[in-house]
Protein backbone atom coordinates (compact mmCIF):
# COMPACT_ATOMS: atom_id res chain seq x y z
CA UNK A 1 0.00 0.00 0.00
CA UNK A 2 1.11 3.45 -0.90
CA UNK A 3 2.22 5.67 1.97
CA UNK A 4 1.31 9.36 1.72
CA UNK A 5 3.37 11.55 3.92
CA UNK A 6 3.77 15.49 4.50
CA UNK A 7 5.86 17.46 2.14
CA UNK A 8 7.44 20.09 4.49
CA UNK A 9 11.12 21.70 3.04
CA UNK A 10 11.47 19.22 0.49
CA UNK A 11 11.34 16.44 2.16
CA UNK A 12 8.43 13.55 3.42
CA UNK A 13 7.78 13.04 6.91
CA UNK A 14 5.27 10.85 8.50
CA UNK A 15 3.26 11.56 11.74
CA UNK A 16 1.66 10.09 14.73
CA UNK A 17 -2.02 10.61 13.00
CA UNK A 18 -2.99 8.58 9.79
CA UNK A 19 -5.92 7.09 8.25
CA UNK A 20 -6.70 5.32 5.30
CA UNK A 21 -8.09 7.02 1.98
CA UNK A 22 -10.83 4.78 0.12
CA UNK A 23 -11.84 3.53 -3.38
CA UNK A 24 -15.02 4.82 -3.96
CA UNK A 25 -15.67 2.04 -6.46
CA UNK A 26 -15.69 -0.33 -3.96
CA UNK A 27 -14.30 0.78 -0.68
CA UNK A 28 -11.15 -1.10 -0.62
CA UNK A 29 -8.21 1.15 0.67
CA UNK A 30 -5.96 2.78 -1.82
CA UNK A 31 -3.14 4.56 0.94
CA UNK A 32 -2.07 4.87 4.40
CA UNK A 33 -2.34 8.90 4.64
CA UNK A 34 -0.08 11.14 7.59
CA UNK A 35 -2.24 13.91 9.02
CA UNK A 36 -0.47 16.84 10.14
CA UNK A 37 -0.63 18.24 13.43
CA UNK A 38 0.10 22.09 14.45
CA UNK A 39 3.48 21.73 14.69
CA UNK A 40 3.89 20.17 11.40
CA UNK A 41 1.29 22.94 9.82
CA UNK A 42 3.79 25.65 11.72
CA UNK A 43 6.64 23.98 10.15
CA UNK A 44 5.03 24.30 6.67
CA UNK A 45 4.61 27.47 7.08
CA UNK A 46 7.96 28.63 8.33
CA UNK A 47 9.25 26.72 5.37
CA UNK A 48 7.48 28.59 2.99
CA UNK A 49 8.68 31.48 4.60
CA UNK A 50 12.03 30.98 4.78
CA UNK A 51 12.09 29.85 0.96
CA UNK A 52 10.60 33.32 0.28
CA UNK A 53 13.54 35.16 1.60
CA UNK A 54 15.67 32.56 0.77
CA UNK A 55 18.66 34.37 -1.75
CA UNK A 56 18.12 31.58 -4.28
CA UNK A 57 14.33 31.90 -4.87
CA UNK A 58 14.33 36.00 -4.27
CA UNK A 59 16.88 36.51 -6.78
CA UNK A 60 16.20 33.41 -9.26
CA UNK A 61 15.43 34.68 -12.67
CA UNK A 62 12.11 33.94 -14.24
CA UNK A 63 13.54 31.67 -16.83
CA UNK A 64 14.77 29.36 -14.62
CA UNK A 65 11.33 29.43 -13.25
CA UNK A 66 10.21 28.56 -16.66
CA UNK A 67 12.48 25.88 -16.97
CA UNK A 68 11.22 24.18 -13.82
CA UNK A 69 8.05 24.63 -14.97
CA UNK A 70 8.56 23.05 -17.90
CA UNK A 71 10.31 20.15 -16.23
CA UNK A 72 7.58 19.29 -14.02
CA UNK A 73 5.19 19.27 -17.35
CA UNK A 74 7.56 16.88 -18.67
CA UNK A 75 8.00 14.60 -15.74
CA UNK A 76 4.10 14.57 -15.22
CA UNK A 77 3.95 13.01 -18.84
CA UNK A 78 6.78 10.40 -17.72
CA UNK A 79 4.69 9.31 -14.65
CA UNK A 80 1.36 9.44 -16.37
CA UNK A 81 0.71 5.86 -16.31
CA UNK A 82 1.05 5.72 -12.82
CA UNK A 83 -0.68 8.49 -11.64
CA UNK A 84 -3.70 7.84 -13.64
CA UNK A 85 -4.09 4.44 -12.02
CA UNK A 86 -4.03 6.36 -8.84
CA UNK A 87 -6.51 9.23 -9.96
CA UNK A 88 -8.67 6.13 -10.74
CA UNK A 89 -8.52 4.47 -7.39
CA UNK A 90 -8.64 7.45 -4.99
CA UNK A 91 -11.07 9.37 -6.94
CA UNK A 92 -13.56 7.15 -8.65
CA UNK A 93 -12.38 8.85 -11.81
CA UNK A 94 -12.97 7.41 -15.03
CA UNK A 95 -9.95 6.46 -17.15
CA UNK A 96 -10.88 8.48 -19.49
CA UNK A 97 -11.11 11.26 -17.13
CA UNK A 98 -7.88 10.14 -15.11
CA UNK A 99 -6.09 10.46 -18.86
CA UNK A 100 -7.26 14.36 -19.55
CA UNK A 101 -6.38 15.03 -16.10
CA UNK A 102 -2.55 14.09 -16.66
CA UNK A 103 -2.82 15.54 -19.83
CA UNK A 104 -4.20 19.08 -18.62
CA UNK A 105 -1.95 19.33 -15.52
CA UNK A 106 0.97 18.96 -18.02
CA UNK A 107 0.03 21.42 -20.59
CA UNK A 108 -1.12 24.02 -17.73
CA UNK A 109 2.52 24.20 -16.27
CA UNK A 110 3.80 23.60 -20.12
CA UNK A 111 1.60 26.55 -21.40
CA UNK A 112 2.59 28.93 -17.93
CA UNK A 113 5.85 28.40 -18.60
CA UNK A 114 5.87 30.34 -21.90
CA UNK A 115 3.81 33.13 -20.75
CA UNK A 116 6.28 33.41 -17.95
CA UNK A 117 8.92 33.49 -20.67
CA UNK A 118 7.16 36.31 -22.09
CA UNK A 119 5.75 38.53 -18.53
CA UNK A 120 7.15 41.91 -17.96
CA UNK A 121 7.89 42.09 -14.12
CA UNK A 122 9.24 45.56 -14.80
CA UNK A 123 7.09 48.13 -17.22
CA UNK A 124 8.28 51.61 -17.56
CA UNK A 125 5.38 53.95 -17.99
CA UNK A 126 6.47 56.52 -21.51
CA UNK A 127 4.05 59.10 -20.83
CA UNK A 128 4.49 59.69 -17.93
CA UNK A 129 7.84 61.34 -17.32
CA UNK A 130 7.57 65.31 -15.39
CA UNK A 131 10.06 67.94 -16.70
CA UNK A 132 12.06 65.27 -18.15
CA UNK A 133 13.86 64.24 -14.73
CA UNK A 134 11.03 61.93 -13.80
CA UNK A 135 9.91 58.08 -14.62
CA UNK A 136 7.77 55.91 -14.03
CA UNK A 137 7.45 52.19 -13.55
CA UNK A 138 5.01 49.30 -12.67
CA UNK A 139 6.87 46.57 -11.09
CA UNK A 140 5.35 43.69 -9.94
CA UNK A 141 6.49 41.48 -7.12
CA UNK A 142 5.50 38.02 -5.47
CA UNK A 143 2.48 38.31 -2.67
CA UNK A 144 5.17 36.03 -0.23
CA UNK A 145 3.59 33.21 1.78
CA UNK A 146 0.31 31.57 0.41
CA UNK A 147 -2.10 28.84 2.03
CA UNK A 148 -3.52 26.76 -0.79
CA UNK A 149 -6.83 24.57 -0.38
CA UNK A 150 -8.28 22.27 -2.60
CA UNK A 151 -11.56 19.86 -3.59
CA UNK A 152 -11.64 16.09 -3.85
CA UNK A 153 -13.14 16.62 -7.54
CA UNK A 154 -10.25 17.01 -9.79
CA UNK A 155 -6.74 16.55 -7.02
CA UNK A 156 -4.16 16.91 -9.63
CA UNK A 157 -5.62 19.76 -11.78
CA UNK A 158 -5.94 21.41 -8.64
CA UNK A 159 -3.00 21.43 -7.43
CA UNK A 160 -1.38 22.57 -10.58
CA UNK A 161 -3.85 25.30 -11.23
CA UNK A 162 -2.53 26.30 -7.34
CA UNK A 163 1.43 25.45 -7.43
CA UNK A 164 1.84 26.86 -10.86
CA UNK A 165 1.37 30.22 -10.28
CA UNK A 166 2.85 30.38 -6.66
CA UNK A 167 6.37 29.26 -8.85
CA UNK A 168 5.56 31.47 -11.84
CA UNK A 169 5.65 34.89 -9.83
CA UNK A 170 8.11 33.31 -7.02
CA UNK A 171 5.89 33.31 -4.34
CA UNK A 172 5.97 29.82 -1.81
CA UNK A 173 2.90 28.20 -0.60
CA UNK A 174 1.82 25.52 1.85
CA UNK A 175 -1.20 23.63 -0.39
CA UNK A 176 -3.61 21.59 1.65
CA UNK A 177 -5.11 18.38 0.25
CA UNK A 178 -8.57 16.77 0.57
CA UNK A 179 -8.41 13.94 2.91
CA UNK A 180 -10.45 12.09 0.43
CA UNK A 181 -8.39 12.42 -2.82
CA UNK A 182 -4.78 13.13 -0.68
CA UNK A 183 -2.51 10.89 -3.33
CA UNK A 184 -1.91 12.27 -6.92
CA UNK A 185 -0.63 15.19 -4.99
CA UNK A 186 1.69 13.44 -2.97
CA UNK A 187 3.42 12.42 -6.75
CA UNK A 188 3.52 16.01 -7.90
CA UNK A 189 5.50 16.47 -4.90
CA UNK A 190 8.41 14.02 -6.10
CA UNK A 191 7.93 15.74 -9.01
CA UNK A 192 8.84 19.14 -8.07
CA UNK A 193 11.92 17.86 -6.41
CA UNK A 194 13.02 15.94 -9.41
CA UNK A 195 12.65 19.28 -11.23
CA UNK A 196 14.91 21.30 -9.01
CA UNK A 197 12.50 23.47 -7.01
CA UNK A 198 14.02 24.49 -3.90
CA UNK A 199 13.30 23.56 -1.48
CA UNK A 200 10.39 24.98 1.02
CA UNK A 201 9.12 26.60 -1.97
CA UNK A 202 5.91 24.26 -1.74
CA UNK A 203 5.22 22.13 1.01
CA UNK A 204 2.36 19.86 0.71
CA UNK A 205 -0.15 18.12 3.41
CA UNK A 206 -3.53 16.92 3.62
CA UNK A 207 -6.55 16.85 5.91
CA UNK A 208 -10.05 18.23 6.76
CA UNK A 209 -11.44 21.27 8.46
CA UNK A 210 -10.00 21.60 11.19
CA UNK A 211 -6.31 21.36 9.46
CA UNK A 212 -7.55 24.20 6.96
CA UNK A 213 -8.78 26.54 9.30
CA UNK A 214 -5.44 26.31 11.32
CA UNK A 215 -3.34 26.93 8.06
CA UNK A 216 -5.42 29.74 6.99
CA UNK A 217 -5.24 31.45 10.67
CA UNK A 218 -1.68 31.43 10.66
CA UNK A 219 -0.26 35.13 10.24
CA UNK A 220 2.56 34.94 8.37
CA UNK A 221 0.34 33.65 5.37
CA UNK A 222 -0.60 36.58 2.86
CA UNK A 223 -2.85 35.23 0.60
CA UNK A 224 -5.20 32.52 0.51
CA UNK A 225 -6.49 30.28 -2.39
CA UNK A 226 -9.39 28.32 -1.85
CA UNK A 227 -11.78 25.96 -4.24
CA UNK A 228 -14.40 24.48 -2.43
CA UNK A 229 -18.49 25.38 -1.46
CA UNK A 230 -19.69 28.35 -1.46
CA UNK A 231 -20.53 27.90 2.29
CA UNK A 232 -17.13 27.17 3.25
CA UNK A 233 -15.72 30.01 0.80
CA UNK A 234 -17.88 32.82 2.96
CA UNK A 235 -16.63 31.91 6.02
CA UNK A 236 -12.43 31.54 4.98
CA UNK A 237 -13.83 35.52 3.30
CA UNK A 238 -15.09 36.41 6.54
CA UNK A 239 -12.00 35.80 8.51
CA UNK A 240 -9.43 37.15 5.61
CA UNK A 241 -11.71 40.45 5.93
CA UNK A 242 -10.52 41.23 9.40
CA UNK A 243 -6.74 40.71 8.59
CA UNK A 244 -7.63 42.73 5.03
CA UNK A 245 -5.94 39.20 3.28
CA UNK A 246 -5.27 39.23 -0.31
CA UNK A 247 -8.01 36.46 -1.69
CA UNK A 248 -8.63 34.23 -4.56
CA UNK A 249 -11.84 31.93 -4.14
CA UNK A 250 -13.25 29.15 -6.64
CA UNK A 251 -16.35 28.39 -5.58
CA UNK A 252 -19.76 26.48 -6.14
CA UNK A 253 -21.82 26.80 -9.55
CA UNK A 254 -25.38 26.16 -10.79
CA UNK A 255 -24.67 26.65 -14.53
CA UNK A 256 -27.32 27.28 -17.24
CA UNK A 257 -26.98 25.57 -20.68
CA UNK A 258 -29.63 27.16 -23.06
CA UNK A 259 -30.61 25.22 -26.36
CA UNK A 260 -32.26 27.80 -28.76
CA UNK A 261 -34.61 26.63 -31.40
CA UNK A 262 -32.19 26.52 -34.20
CA UNK A 263 -29.83 24.25 -32.16
CA UNK A 264 -28.45 21.14 -33.53
CA UNK A 265 -29.85 18.51 -32.08
CA UNK A 266 -27.84 15.65 -32.72
CA UNK A 267 -24.74 17.44 -30.86
CA UNK A 268 -27.07 19.41 -28.19
CA UNK A 269 -28.67 16.46 -26.93
CA UNK A 270 -25.38 14.45 -26.47
CA UNK A 271 -24.01 17.76 -25.41
CA UNK A 272 -26.35 18.61 -22.45
CA UNK A 273 -25.56 15.01 -20.98
CA UNK A 274 -21.95 15.40 -21.05
CA UNK A 275 -22.28 19.09 -19.37
CA UNK A 276 -24.12 17.65 -16.39
CA UNK A 277 -23.01 13.51 -16.18
CA UNK A 278 -18.95 14.43 -16.93
CA UNK A 279 -17.34 12.64 -13.05
CA UNK A 280 -20.85 12.08 -11.80
CA UNK A 281 -21.60 15.93 -11.81
CA UNK A 282 -18.88 16.66 -9.55
CA UNK A 283 -17.48 19.48 -11.43
CA UNK A 284 -18.43 22.65 -10.11
CA UNK A 285 -18.79 24.25 -13.61
CA UNK A 286 -21.51 20.79 -14.57
CA UNK A 287 -24.31 22.20 -16.72
CA UNK A 288 -27.12 21.56 -14.16
CA UNK A 289 -29.86 23.79 -15.35
CA UNK A 290 -31.15 23.10 -18.76
CA UNK A 291 -33.35 25.71 -20.76
CA UNK A 292 -34.62 24.28 -23.52
CA UNK A 293 -36.67 26.94 -26.22
CA UNK A 294 -40.41 25.30 -26.25
CA UNK A 295 -40.50 25.12 -29.92
CA UNK A 296 -38.44 22.33 -29.84
CA UNK A 297 -38.79 21.12 -26.58
CA UNK A 298 -40.92 17.80 -26.92
CA UNK A 299 -38.57 16.80 -29.68
CA UNK A 300 -35.71 17.78 -27.05
CA UNK A 301 -36.64 16.38 -24.41
CA UNK A 302 -37.69 13.13 -26.13
CA UNK A 303 -34.47 12.57 -27.30
CA UNK A 304 -32.49 13.39 -24.01
CA UNK A 305 -34.98 10.86 -21.81
CA UNK A 306 -33.88 8.56 -24.56
CA UNK A 307 -30.23 9.02 -24.85
CA UNK A 308 -29.74 8.98 -21.07
CA UNK A 309 -30.66 5.14 -21.17
CA UNK A 310 -27.29 4.58 -23.43
CA UNK A 311 -25.06 6.09 -20.79
CA UNK A 312 -22.33 3.60 -19.14
CA UNK A 313 -22.28 3.69 -15.51
CA UNK A 314 -19.97 1.54 -14.33
CA UNK A 315 -16.46 0.60 -12.59
CA UNK A 316 -14.03 3.35 -13.15
CA UNK A 317 -11.16 0.85 -14.59
CA UNK A 318 -13.83 0.15 -17.42
CA UNK A 319 -12.55 1.98 -20.58
CA UNK A 320 -16.04 2.46 -21.83
CA UNK A 321 -16.68 3.54 -18.32
CA UNK A 322 -18.78 6.91 -18.79
CA UNK A 323 -19.20 7.96 -15.31
CA UNK A 324 -18.28 6.02 -12.00
CA UNK A 325 -19.09 6.22 -8.10
CA UNK A 326 -19.57 9.48 -6.35
CA UNK A 327 -16.45 10.30 -4.19
CA UNK A 328 -18.19 8.77 -0.82
CA UNK A 329 -21.40 8.07 1.27
CA UNK A 330 -21.50 11.17 2.45
CA UNK A 331 -21.77 12.63 -1.21
CA UNK A 332 -24.14 10.17 -1.86
CA UNK A 333 -26.69 10.64 1.07
CA UNK A 334 -26.50 14.29 0.11
CA UNK A 335 -27.24 13.82 -3.68
CA UNK A 336 -30.22 10.92 -3.03
CA UNK A 337 -31.64 13.46 -0.44
CA UNK A 338 -31.60 16.43 -3.25
CA UNK A 339 -33.68 13.28 -5.25
CA UNK A 340 -35.92 12.97 -2.71
CA UNK A 341 -36.81 16.41 -1.80
CA UNK A 342 -37.44 16.98 -5.64
CA UNK A 343 -39.72 14.17 -5.41
CA UNK A 344 -41.77 15.50 -2.50
CA UNK A 345 -41.86 18.99 -4.15
CA UNK A 346 -43.27 17.68 -7.02
CA UNK A 347 -41.18 18.06 -9.48
CA UNK A 348 -41.51 15.90 -12.34
CA UNK A 349 -38.61 12.49 -12.52
CA UNK A 350 -37.80 11.91 -16.69
CA UNK A 351 -34.89 9.26 -15.58
CA UNK A 352 -33.15 7.65 -12.88
CA UNK A 353 -33.53 8.81 -9.45
CA UNK A 354 -32.18 5.77 -7.18
CA UNK A 355 -28.70 4.35 -5.69
CA UNK A 356 -27.30 1.46 -8.16
CA UNK A 357 -26.32 -1.78 -5.75
CA UNK A 358 -26.59 -4.35 -8.10
CA UNK A 359 -23.13 -6.71 -8.95
CA UNK A 360 -19.62 -4.65 -9.16
CA UNK A 361 -22.03 -1.39 -7.97
CA UNK A 362 -22.69 -3.51 -4.67
CA UNK A 363 -19.70 -2.17 -2.72
CA UNK A 364 -19.59 1.58 -3.84
CA UNK A 365 -21.54 4.81 -4.44
CA UNK A 366 -23.25 5.01 -7.60
CA UNK A 367 -26.29 6.95 -8.90
CA UNK A 368 -28.37 6.90 -11.80
CA UNK A 369 -28.23 9.50 -14.36
CA UNK A 370 -31.28 11.63 -13.26
CA UNK A 371 -33.46 13.69 -14.91
CA UNK A 372 -36.49 16.27 -13.36
CA UNK A 373 -38.65 18.33 -15.45
CA UNK A 374 -38.57 21.33 -12.92
CA UNK A 375 -39.48 25.07 -11.98
CA UNK A 376 -37.86 27.73 -11.36
CA UNK A 377 -39.84 27.27 -7.30
CA UNK A 378 -37.96 23.18 -7.16
CA UNK A 379 -34.92 23.25 -4.63
CA UNK A 380 -32.74 21.52 -7.89
CA UNK A 381 -33.49 24.62 -9.97
CA UNK A 382 -31.49 26.88 -7.13
CA UNK A 383 -29.09 24.50 -5.35
CA UNK A 384 -26.14 22.99 -6.48
CA UNK A 385 -25.81 19.02 -6.18
CA UNK A 386 -22.69 17.80 -7.13
CA UNK A 387 -23.71 14.63 -8.76
CA UNK A 388 -25.26 13.44 -11.57
CA UNK A 389 -28.85 14.93 -11.48
CA UNK A 390 -30.35 17.88 -14.23
CA UNK A 391 -33.02 19.97 -14.05
CA UNK A 392 -34.62 20.92 -17.15
CA UNK A 393 -36.88 23.64 -18.11
CA UNK A 394 -39.18 24.97 -21.34
CA UNK A 395 -38.66 28.39 -22.16
CA UNK A 396 -40.84 30.49 -24.05
CA UNK A 397 -37.80 32.50 -25.98
CA UNK A 398 -34.29 33.19 -25.61
CA UNK A 399 -35.21 36.40 -23.35
CA UNK A 400 -36.56 34.33 -21.18
CA UNK A 401 -33.61 31.75 -20.63
CA UNK A 402 -31.23 34.10 -20.08
CA UNK A 403 -33.88 35.80 -17.75
CA UNK A 404 -33.63 32.60 -15.82
CA UNK A 405 -29.72 31.69 -15.97
CA UNK A 406 -29.08 35.08 -14.30
CA UNK A 407 -31.47 34.30 -11.75
CA UNK A 408 -28.73 32.38 -9.33
CA UNK A 409 -26.73 33.45 -7.07
CA UNK A 410 -24.05 31.59 -9.24
CA UNK A 411 -22.23 33.13 -12.32
CA UNK A 412 -19.36 29.82 -12.93
CA UNK A 413 -20.31 29.14 -15.97
CA UNK A 414 -22.58 28.25 -18.78
CA UNK A 415 -23.31 27.29 -22.41
CA UNK A 416 -25.44 28.17 -25.53
CA UNK A 417 -26.21 25.59 -28.65
CA UNK A 418 -27.00 27.16 -31.94
CA UNK A 419 -26.49 26.85 -35.32
CA UNK A 420 -26.51 30.74 -35.89
CA UNK A 421 -23.16 31.26 -33.93
CA UNK A 422 -23.74 35.13 -33.95
CA UNK A 423 -27.15 34.07 -32.24
CA UNK A 424 -25.36 32.44 -29.65
CA UNK A 425 -22.90 34.95 -29.00
CA UNK A 426 -25.51 37.47 -28.14
CA UNK A 427 -26.94 35.53 -25.64
CA UNK A 428 -23.83 34.30 -24.43
CA UNK A 429 -22.60 37.78 -23.74
CA UNK A 430 -25.74 38.55 -21.66
CA UNK A 431 -25.06 35.65 -19.31
CA UNK A 432 -23.53 37.09 -16.18
CA UNK A 433 -20.98 34.27 -15.72
CA UNK A 434 -17.32 33.80 -15.85
CA UNK A 435 -16.92 31.43 -18.58
CA UNK A 436 -19.72 30.15 -21.87
CA UNK A 437 -19.12 27.51 -24.18
CA UNK A 438 -20.77 27.63 -27.75
CA UNK A 439 -21.90 24.57 -29.14
CA UNK A 440 -19.74 22.77 -26.68
CA UNK A 441 -19.09 21.79 -22.73
CA UNK A 442 -16.57 21.29 -20.07
CA UNK A 443 -13.21 22.29 -22.34
CA UNK A 444 -10.81 24.61 -20.75
CA UNK A 445 -7.79 26.41 -21.90
CA UNK A 446 -4.66 27.05 -19.53
CA UNK A 447 -4.08 30.34 -21.33
CA UNK A 448 -7.51 31.68 -20.63
CA UNK A 449 -8.69 32.52 -17.26
CA UNK A 450 -11.20 30.68 -15.64
CA UNK A 451 -13.42 31.66 -12.53
CA UNK A 452 -16.57 33.10 -11.58
CA UNK A 453 -19.10 36.04 -11.18
CA UNK A 454 -20.71 36.62 -8.32
CA UNK A 455 -21.16 33.92 -5.37
CA UNK A 456 -18.81 31.33 -7.48
CA UNK A 457 -15.40 33.62 -6.40
CA UNK A 458 -13.34 35.53 -6.72
CA UNK A 459 -10.64 36.37 -8.86
CA UNK A 460 -9.71 33.29 -11.90
CA UNK A 461 -7.22 30.70 -12.11
CA UNK A 462 -4.91 30.02 -15.30
CA UNK A 463 -4.04 32.31 -18.31
CA UNK A 464 -2.20 35.65 -17.36
CA UNK A 465 -4.78 36.78 -15.00
CA UNK A 466 -4.16 33.83 -13.00
CA UNK A 467 -0.43 34.59 -12.57
CA UNK A 468 -0.73 38.24 -11.57
CA UNK A 469 -3.15 36.77 -8.62
CA UNK A 470 -0.29 35.86 -6.98
CA UNK A 471 1.49 39.50 -7.72
CA UNK A 472 1.63 42.68 -5.76
CA UNK A 473 1.62 45.83 -8.23
CA UNK A 474 4.14 48.55 -6.59
CA UNK A 475 4.15 51.85 -8.67
CA UNK A 476 7.80 52.96 -8.45
CA UNK A 477 8.47 56.50 -9.24
CA UNK A 478 12.46 57.48 -10.01
CA UNK A 479 13.38 61.28 -10.38
CA UNK A 480 17.36 62.17 -11.32
CA UNK A 481 18.95 63.82 -8.06
CA UNK A 482 21.01 66.53 -10.16
CA UNK A 483 17.80 66.88 -12.36
CA UNK A 484 15.93 67.51 -9.05
CA UNK A 485 18.20 69.93 -7.64
CA UNK A 486 17.67 72.41 -10.46
CA UNK A 487 13.90 72.14 -9.72
CA UNK A 488 13.32 73.43 -5.71
CA UNK A 489 10.42 71.94 -4.15
CA UNK A 490 8.99 75.41 -3.13
CA UNK A 491 8.51 76.00 -6.46
CA UNK A 492 5.68 73.51 -6.85
CA UNK A 493 4.61 74.72 -3.49
CA UNK A 494 4.22 78.49 -3.47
Amino acid sequence: MKEIKLFINGEFRTSAKSFHSENPANGEAVAKVYLPSEQDIDQAIDAAENAFYSAEWRGMDQNKRADILEKISEKLKERRNELVELEVADSGSSLRKAKADVANAASYFKVLAGQLRKFQFEVKDENASRAGFSHNYRIYEPVGVCAQIIPWNFPLVMAAWKIGPVIASGSTSVLKTAEDTPVTASILAEILNDAGLPKGVVNIITGGASEGEYLLANKKVKKVAFTGSTAVGRKIMQNAGQRIQNLSLELGGKSANIVLDDADLSIAVDGALYAFLYHAGQACDSGTRLFVEEKIYPEFKEALVKRIKDVKVGLPTDPATAYGPVVNKKQLDTIMGYIETSKKEGAKLLAGGSRMTDGDFSKGYYIQPTLFEVTPDHTIFNEEIFGPVLAITPVKNEAEAVKLANQSIYGLAGAVWSKNQQRAINVAKQLETGMVWINEYHLLNPGMPFGGYKQSGIGREMGEEGMKAYLEVKHLWVSDCDERAKKPWFDAIF
